[in-house]
């Protein structure tokens, strides 16, 4: 990563902020899927979303400016990217996970990061408090959903499984990992492990994937409570980074309890270059989990593998999911 040369520089971290509300209030009104059949004027636009015409064009002035939308004359239309990812129905939707989780949840939370930081408060004690409460277990698991079909997809286009019959997918959320792989894999059968109220939420995704004879759903707390034994194959997906440090070496000892001898571990989360600062969005990503514990640890592939292998893993090299996000790393428990 360059370092910043410009006050410029400076000023475009800074006001990042504006630019997330501004998007965040485009979905909020559901702006790009109103352009997405093609152009319309500000009149139009006020009676599609109901905000009256001079408010609507400041926000659409600053959309324009941000490349999120285009302006032709007096109407707009899409950027292609929201064009694809942010319109309802769209190939790559995408605009529920930014309006649900981050707008709602992520944004008002980094409120607390100062306290965080500081060790004196935080938003929630925990993410067990945090899923805790219906309504906001509700509107998280349904942003993960949204949010986490392509990852899925992908980690399941490439992950060998061989005879895998059995797999736990532990703080699964609404299951949406589960539900490819085993559309992915016709003879497995999985358990998704979490919260009761974000398995409640789960149960009405894993009943549209038609996948309710093959995909169990087990409420309790992951650090907490066993786990089932016998599993072919544990998933811990974006699970580690949300955990305080001793919380992780307790989920990678039951991990390997829970294995069959040579049973595979799938871990994919938010991960540091080894050699290098970054890439900035997982570093970010660690950061924003101060505002929830104050005990949270970013880690790299090659210090998550050294855990790993301190708990009787043998990690291969991992491998990126999402560019500059996510990694996966496979581990492998002893077969005797």
């Amino acid at each position: 990563m360059r370092a910043v040369t410009e006050r410029r520089e400076l000023s475009s971290i800074a006001y990042g902020f504006m630019a997330s509300k501004a998007l965040f209030a485009a979905l909020g009104v559901d702006l790009f899927t109103h352009l997405a059949a093609g152009p319309r004027t500000t009149a139009e636009l006020s009676d599609d979303t109901g905000i009256a015409a001079h408010p609507l064009q400041t926000l659409l002035h600053a959309l324009s400016a941000l490349g999120l939308i285009v302006a032709e004359g007096k109407s707009y239309t899409n950027a292609p990217a929201c064009q694809r990812y942010l319109a309802r129905g769209s190939p790559g939707e995408y605009g529920e996970y930014f309006r649900l989780q981050v707008a709602q949840q992520i944004y008002p939370a980094l409120v607390h990061l100062d306290a965080g930081l500081a060790g004196i408060g935080a938003a929630f004690d925990t993410f067990a408090d945090l899923l805790s409460r219906p309504d906001e277990a509700r509107t998280f698991t349904a942003a993960q959903h949204a949010g986490s079909h392509a990852a899925a997809r992908v980690l399941a286009e490439r992950t060998p499984l061989g005879g895998a019959r059995t797999m736990l997918d532990v703080g699964g959320g609404s299951g949406a990992f589960s539900i490819a792989l085993c559309a992915r894999h016709p003879c497995l059968s999985a358990t998704v492990l979490d919260f009761p109220a974000v398995v409640d939420v789960a149960r009405t995704y894993r009943d549209e994937a038609g996948l309710a004879a093959r995909i169990d759903l087990l409420p309790g707390d992951a650090v907490r409570d066993p786990w089932p034994s016998g599993q072919d194959v544990v998933l811990l997906s974006y699970l580690l980074s949300a955990l305080g440090d001793a919380e992780i070496d307790v989920v990678l000892a039951k991990a390997r309890t829970s294995l069959t001898p040579g049973g595979l571990l799938i871990v994919h989360d938010f991960m540091l270059d080894d050699a290098a600062p970054g890439p900035a969005f997982a570093a970010l990503w660690f950061l924003q989990y101060l505002a929830y514990r104050s005990d949270g640890i970013s880690f790299s592939a090659e210090t998550l593998s050294e855990r790993l292998r301190d708990h009787g893993f043998t990690p291969a090299a991992s491998e990126v999911l999402i560019p500059e996000t996510t990694n996966t790393i496979l581990a492998r428990k002893a077969s005797t």
